[in-house]
Order: structure tokens, then C-alpha cells, then sequence
């Protein structure tokens, strides 16, 4: 109960600090931070049945659409990104993808990259646009309402459209890491080495969703988005030495075990590759003992990242254990989260070294305080944003 009642304060003050209680202050809108407070405020909501929650995730879902999908007030640009007059364009408020949210305005065409720069410029993330979909599902699954759903599929579409593309030299398909804000240019061309498998995991999240909850009227499958995400994870290797990395290739394998288990996807080959990879990893970080790190030389929400995929091993352990039937009958399964069990400790190490408050006084956490914040609220109380 703790955890929670320190997870309920610090979604609060967020509340408050960003602009999104009552009379608070002026909105500050970042679409990463913001995904991970919608599933906080859920799980808040359904632990305690205060309907205050529900009602801050809903603002927040209203909020980010109504600032991260218009052009910047310092924009040449006016409107939505989509495009649409404004009565279209708020039924469909993320036809025209999300900005990040970032301080500076996004490079212009023919503007040098200056990669110390380009960290604090606006545009649009693969990653990011994935969280808000699964943000998204999320409230379609805890309020019933298809606009959220559809909000998410649309997202998705628009997304796999604009972030996808062939090389000039041929070959496989491959995604942009940072678009423009209005999706008409690359800013940045690697690819993230995780995006593959996140928009995969992602998309097969909204179609599995889309049946369980019904399709809304007009939406069309995933599918040919899907055969394209699989293609281009073929022969891939997941493996990192970033925690934030790991802990997502450990939120995306507890989906992908729900996936498996409630909708039976033949998904179990990619499970074992990715529990590899992560073991690997796991392993790779600990032995470089950067957790042994003074606070100021380390970046919370990243460490806090991987914690949340670290609380992932028992949910996953505790689905495939209580799972009918031969699905996750599979002795190399068993053994690779037994060896993943035994990385617990680096979860609870995490968790106490950012709720001493004397850590959150440096520079670094300060800087980063909204990430980092509801960051450690999703640490102390996970369920709402590792579950589909």
C-alpha cells in the first residue's frame, strides 16, 4: 500500500507542477512523460477506486491531443498537424501524428544537424507515438469508448506510413528514428534498434484489441502494417547495454506473453530470442557496475526505465505459470526467466537509491524532473502500464 500512496502523490503534484489540475499552471506537454501518466492515473484509478484519476487521464488524453497535435505557437505552420478544419480535425485529433513536445523548434530544411542540438528540438519519435498508443488502448480498455481505440489505430496507420521507408541502395524496409512535425521530412535516419520490435509488438496489441473489444465502424486491420513490422525484425538481435533498452525489451516480452496467452499468437520463438537477448544484457550491464554511480552522474528515468521491466519477470513467470494448455510449454522458457529471477535485486537497488531524497536534489534529477517523477511513479505501481 505504500508503494501506491507514494505513487498517488507524485502523480498528483504532476498534476499540479504541469498544468493539468484545475487553475494550476499554464500546460507543459511532453508525449513521452505524458503516455506513462495516463497508464499511471488508470492504475491509480482502478487500485482505489477514486474517479479523480480517471478523470486526470482523460484530461491528459484531451490535453496532449489539443497541444502536441497542433503546430508550435513559434511555428510558420498554424492547426492541427492533420491538417483538418477544427471540428474534423478533434474527431481525429491524431490523423496527423503527436509532437514530442521538446523545447526548441525542429531543424530547417537545409539547417546544419548539430547533434548536441537536436536533443532539445521538437519533431516526431517512432517510439514516442508507439507509447501513445498503447496510452491510448489503455483508456479504450478501462472506459469502454472506441474513439480511443480508433485514436490509436489511426495513429498507428499514419505513423507506419510516414516513419517507413526503403533505402536508395534497396533492400529491406526500414523506419526513421525523428520526422518534421508535419511528417514531410527525415530528421534524423537510423533507425532505433528496438522500434522494429516495438511497433511490431504495439500493432499486434491494437489488432488483438481491436477484436476483443470490437472494431470501430470504418477501421481497417493492421495487417499489411503488421507483415511489414515482422519483415523487418527478421534476423534482428535485441541486445543493449542502455537499461532504459532493456527495460523496454522486458515491458514489450511481458505483452508479447499476454499476447500469446490471450489471443494465441504464434509468437513463442520471437519470446525465447528476446528473453535471450535480455538475459544477455542483463548480465552485460550489471558487470559494468554503473549502478555503483554517484546520483549526479546518472539519468533516473532511465535507470528507472529498466526497473519497470525488471518488475515485468514475475508478471511474466506468474502468466505462464497459471497459462492452460502446452502454449509456454517449453523447458528453455523456464529456465531463461529462472535466470532472469535472480537480476531482482537490481530492481529493488533502483527503486531505494531514487526514493532517497537526498538523489533527487542534483542537477540531473531536477532537470529531467517530469520524466524522472512519473517515471518512479510507474516503478512503485507498474501494473497499469505492463498490462494490455
Amino acid at each position: 500500500m505504500l508503494q501506491h500512496i507514494n505513487s498517488r502523490s507524485i502523480m498528483l503534484e504532476f498534476a499540479d507542477s504541469t498544468g493539468l489540475s484545475d487553475g494550476s499552471s499554464v500546460p507543459r506537454r511532453y508525449l513521452w512523460t505524458d503516455a506513462f501518466a495516463v497508464c499511471n492515473y488508470l492504475e491509480l484509478f482502478r487500485e482505489t477506486g477514486d474517479r479523480q484519476f480517471l478523470q486526470l487521464a482523460l484530461k491528459l488524453v484531451a490535453q496532449v491531443h489539443e497541444i502536441l497535435g497542433r503546430h508550435r505557437k513559434d511555428s510558420d505552420q498554424s492547426g492541427w498537424l492533420s491538417g483538418l478544419d477544427d471540428e474534423d480535425a478533434r474527431l481525429h485529433p491524431t490523423l496527423g501524428g503527436l509532437r514530442i513536445g521538446k523545447p526548441l523548434n525542429e531543424r530547417k530544411p537545409g539547417e546544419r544537424f548539430k547533434e548536441s542540438l537536436e536533443w532539445d528540438r521538437d519533431g516526431q519519435y517512432y517510439h514516442y507515438l508507439t507509447k501513445w498508443m498503447h496510452a491510448l488502448y489503455r483508456v479504450a480498455r478501462e472506459t469502454g469508448e472506441h474513439d480511443y481505440l480508433r485514436w490509436a489505430l489511426e495513429l498507428a496507420r499514419t505513423t507506419h506510413r510516414a516513419f517507413t521507408y526503403t533505402p536508395a541502395t534497396g533492400g529491406a524496409q526500414r523506419l526513421y528514428w525523428k520526422m518534421s512535425i508535419d511528417l514531410s521530412r527525415p530528421l534524423v535516419d537510423s533507425t532505433g534498434q528496438h522500434d522494429p520490435l516495438d511497433g511490431l509488438i504495439t500493432y499486434l496489441q491494437l489488432e488483438a484489441g481491436s477484436k476483443l473489444l470490437g472494431r470501430p465502424p470504418g477501421e481497417v486491420s493492421l495487417e499489411n502494417e503488421i507483415e511489414d513490422m515482422q519483415k523487418m525484425c527478421a534476423g534482428l538481435a535485441w541486445a543493449t547495454g542502455d537499461p532504459l533498452g532493456i527495460g523496454g525489451l522486458l515491458t514489450d516480452a511481458c505483452k508479447l506473453v499476454q499476447l500469446i496467452d490471450l489471443h494465441h499468437m504464434d509468437e513463442s520463438d520471437r519470446l525465447k530470442s528476446m528473453l535471450r537477448d535480455i538475459e544477455y544484457s542483463l548480465r552485460a550491464f550489471v558487470a559494468k557496475n554503473q549502478l555503483s554511480l554517484p546520483a549526479e552522474y546518472r539519468l533516473a528515468f532511465r535507470e528507472l526505465g529498466l526497473a519497470i521491466g525488471l518488475s515485468a519477470i514475475s508478471k511474466i513467470t506468474k502468466r505462464i505459470t497459471q497459462s492452460k494448455g502446452d502454449t509456454f510449454n517449453d523447458e528453455q522458457v523456464t529456465n531463461l526467466l529462472k535466470n532472469l529471477a535472480g537480476f531482482t535485486h537490481v530492481l529493488i537497488f533502483i527503486e531505494d537509491f531514487w526514493l532517497e531524497p537526498a538523489h533527487r536534489l542534483t542537477h540531473n534529477w531536477s532537470q529531467h524532473a517530469d520524466i524522472n517523477n512519473v517515471m518512479l511513479a510507474t516503478a512503485l505501481a507498474p501494473d497499469g502500464y505492463l498490462q494490455l
